[in-house]
Formats: C-alpha cells, sequence, structure tokens
C-alpha cells in the first residue's frame, strides 16, 4: 500500500512533462513558414479553436476555454501570428475532430487561416490531459502534435511548451516561453527587484530593502542574479542565487555597479571605482576581482557581452560624452561603436550576436536605437515621439526588446519587435516600472 502511494506521488510530480510524441514520419523536422530576420515579416493568419471537451462538464469546459485563449495570446504576444476570430469560423470545433483524416482544411482556408491549432481536452481529479496539434491548412499536412498530462495548477506550463514547439517548427528557434523578466519597481514603496515571466504574468518581489536596488543582470543559467543595492548606504554589488538565496556582496570602497554576466561562464562584469576611477572589472561569481578590463581616464561602465563572449560593449564618456565602445577581450583592443548624438548609453548585445541595442538622447528625448556590431550602417531608431525610451533588452531569441518608457506618464516596461513594431506595455503595476532585464531560458530554477 506504501509503494502505491509512493508512486502515485512521483507520478504526480512528474506528469506536467511531455509524455508522448505524435507527428508522422514523413513530417519534415524543419519549416521555413517565418523568417525572423525579416524586418518587413508577414503575420501568419492562425485558427486555434477552444479546445474538445471530452467529457463536456462545466470544469472540463471553463479549463479548455482558458488554455486555449491562453494558447492564442501567448502566440499572438511574438508578433509572429494573426489571430482569426472566432465568430468568423466556418466549423464547431465541439463537433469536429483533431485527426487529420477528418479534418475539412476548407473550412479552414475558406476564413484565410493558413495555420490551424487543433485540441482535445479532458480533466479528472485535478488532472489535466491535452493533445494539441498545429496543422498547416493548404497542405493538409500536421507540423507537430503532442500529449500533455499534469495537474491543473501546469496547465500554464503545458500551453508554453506546446507554444514552444510550434515556434521550434515554423523558426528553427526555442522562443521566449520559458524565460523571464527582471526589473526594478517602486511597487513597495522602494526600489526593489521584481521578477515576471515573459508576458508580464505573475509579478513577484525579489528584494524588501528600504533603498534602492538597480540594474539586475541574469546569469547563463538563469540562476543567479547580480544587482546594485544602496541597502548598506552606498551602491554595493549584490550576487544572489534565486532559488538558495546564497551568494556574495562586492562592498568596496566607492561604488559598485551595473552588473553583466559573461556567458556560460560563473564570472561577470561591473564598474568599480575603489582605485579611484570608475573602471570595468572581471569577477568571479563569488565576487572576486579576476582583472581589470578597461584602463582609461574615462568613466566607464555598463558592460554587456557577446553571446561567445568574445567581446565586450560598454560605455565612457573618454570621448567627452558617453559613448558605446565595443573591447576585443583577447587583445584588449577598443574601438568606438557609437557616433550619432552626444549621450548614448545602456547597451545590451543580441543574442544573435548582429546587433546591439542602446538608448540615445536627440531633439530632447530618449529613444531606443539597434546599430550593427561592425559600426557600418547608420543605427536604426526603434521608438518616436513617445517620452523617454530607456534599457533595452533583448529577448533569448533575439526576436524583441523589453524597454522602460514614460510614455503614458509613469515609467513602465514595454515590448515591441526587433525592428520596433508592435509596441505595447508588457505590465502595469502600482508606483513605476525600471531597468528590465530579459533572462536566457529558464530551466525550473
Amino acid at each position: 500500500m506504501l509503494k502505491k502511494k509512493y508512486t502515485k506521488i512521483i507520478f504526480i510530480c512528474l506528469i506536467a512533462t511531455v509524455f508522448f510524441l505524435i507527428e508522422p514520419a514523413h513530417c519534415r523536422t524543419e519549416y521555413d513558414y517565418i523568417d525572423i530576420n525579416n524586418p518587413f515579416i508577414r503575420k501568419i493568419p492562425i485558427a486555434v479553436p477552444v479546445f474538445k471537451s471530452m467529457s463536456g462538464s462545466g470544469g472540463e469546459k471553463f479549463l479548455s476555454q482558458e488554455a486555449s485563449n491562453l494558447l492564442s495570446k501567448s502566440l499572438e504576444f511574438t508578433g509572429y501570428f494573426k489571430i482569426i476570430d472566432r465568430d468568423a469560423y466556418l466549423v464547431d470545433p465541439e463537433k469536429s475532430d483533431i485527426i487529420v483524416s477528418n479534418i475539412n482544411f476548407k473550412n479552414w482556408t475558406g476564413i484565410g487561416a493558413e495555420l490551424l491549432i487543433t485540441g482535445n481536452f479532458f480533466l479528472k481529479d485535478n488532472i489535466v490531459e491535452m493533445e494539441l496539434r498545429l496543422y498547416d491548412t493548404f497542405k493538409g499536412l500536421l507540423i507537430v502534435g503532442k500529449r500533455y498530462k499534469g495537474v491543473v495548477n501546469n496547465q500554464r506550463k503545458m500551453i508554453h511548451r506546446f507554444c514552444g514547439e510550434v515556434i521550434y517548427k515554423l523558426t528553427g528557434s526555442k522562443g521566449i516561453f520559458d524565460s523571464k523578466i527582471a526589473f526594478v519597481s517602486t511597487s513597495s514603496g522602494n526600489k526593489n527587484i521584481y521578477l515576471c515571466e515573459f508576458d508580464g504574468h505573475n509579478p513577484e518581489q525579489l528584494t524588501y530593502n528600504k533603498s534602492i536596488a538597480l540594474s539586475p543582470a541574469w546569469s547563463s543559467d538563469a540562476k543567479w542574479i547580480a544587482y546594485t543595492s544602496y541597502a548598506k548606504g552606498k551602491p554595493d554589488l549584490y550576487i544572489k542565487h534565486l532559488k538558495d538565496k546564497h551568494g556574495a556582496i562586492v562592498a568596496k570602497e566607492g561604488i559598485n555597479i551595473t552588473p553583466a554576466w559573461v556567458p556560460g561562464k560563473f564570472s561577470l562584469a561591473a564598474t568599480l571605482s575603489f582605485s579611484g576611477n570608475s573602471e570595468i572589472y572581471l569577477l568571479t561569481g563569488t565576487g572576486k576581482i579576476i582583472k581589470k578590463l578597461t584602463n582609461n581616464w574615462g568613466i566607464d561602465v555598463s558592460p554587456t557581452f557577446s553571446p561567445d563572449g568574445d567581446k565586450m560593449a560598454f560605455v565612457s564618456n573618454r570621448s567627452g560624452s558617453p559613448q558605446i565602445y565595443i573591447m576585443d577581450l583577447d587583445s584588449g583592443q577598443e574601438k568606438r561603436l557609437t557616433f550619432q548624438g552626444r549621450y548614448n548609453t545602456c547597451p545590451n548585445w543580441s543574442p544573435r550576436g548582429d546587433k546591439i541595442a542602446y538608448s540615445g538622447m536627440g531633439n530632447g528625448q530618449i529613444n531606443i536605437y539597434t546599430i550593427d556590431v561592425d559600426g557600418e550602417s547608420p543605427a536604426l531608431q526603434l521608438t518616436h515621439d513617445a517620452g523617454n525610451n530607456e534599457s533595452p533588452t533583448w529577448s533569448p531569441d533575439g526576436s524583441l526588446i523589453a524597454f522602460s518608457s514614460t510614455r503614458e506618464g509613469r515609467c513602465r516596461i514595454y515590448v515591441m519587435t526587433a525592428y520596433g513594431t508592435g509596441q505595447k506595455c508588457l505590465l502595469a503595476l502600482s508606483g513605476e516600472q525600471t531597468d528590465p532585464e530579459w533572462s536566457p531560458r529558464v530551466i525550473d530554477n
């Protein structure tokens, strides 16, 4: 009896994972439906009917509606899709089938749907089972099919896991659905670090100091966050493990600010001024100095690393105004990247490696720009005439940029595509929200 009970407990803990794959042998592994590098990308019309309730119970129908709505909103968030209004459907999903041989795809191409997601939904004893399928309606082809099983509270994770499968099949990229965003909020009455999911859902407070916390930075494995805090009266660097809460403090004389983790390593860069001038240093994950990276009379701050960790961009006023520079870490050679405008800060290197997003001032406003890392092309301005826009941060797949903006008065976190389209508010808490930092893909911290 005890053995059966123990087995059941383990089963309940593990059932949130995928346990079966539905995919015919003739189905290709890669698709070219979406060119993520195209700045003029066309949104693909997709139909996402309410998942078919298998038992027809009230609770099951409610959760089925909730799950299908979440899937629609999550795919729409990417900027890749145009969700077709369900009022336009020619078929009742409750009376249709999800199997390819039983689907009349003309009912979907007739309303302009190029892709279709169907689903069966079953609820029993707080356990949800879903079978979800993505089809190409013009080819009548199954692109991907998955079955999921888990407790009701894990329904959101299951939907986002399938969204990740959809994006991977259509773009070859893992997407954003298992990422988070750290940011600063004054909701508590002080500036503290908060976390939320990629779409602003489930915001939670991380620090509880009655002072100022700034500049959150994620480690490559998304298990650690470094940030600056004035908890002891001056700017010190805190390094914290998200799960175990242990970590280190860098509290040298002067300032200890603007941390940035080295990709793939348990080390980070930060600006320290204990030697008298503000320089960027390389530190271990426990806060010990490895070496000085910059050595100039100017103020050097805000490091950000290329995805391979070979180069570092940073801000320096060595030319007389804040500008962005790039350093080759092996040779130590530096070059100035930005020349347009007299105030360019907050660089953030794209995970694709080809661009840097930053904040630049012009005509009395601060806006978001991107620039190729070779500096050969003019910078591209992404925000226009909408308050001050600062602190850009790339999504882990490089398709989106989060940033802070005062366009509606109080500073909020916004999201847009990498080309500046689809700008929308991510979340609106009490107080103000600033300093967003998008995480790498989060794997069950």
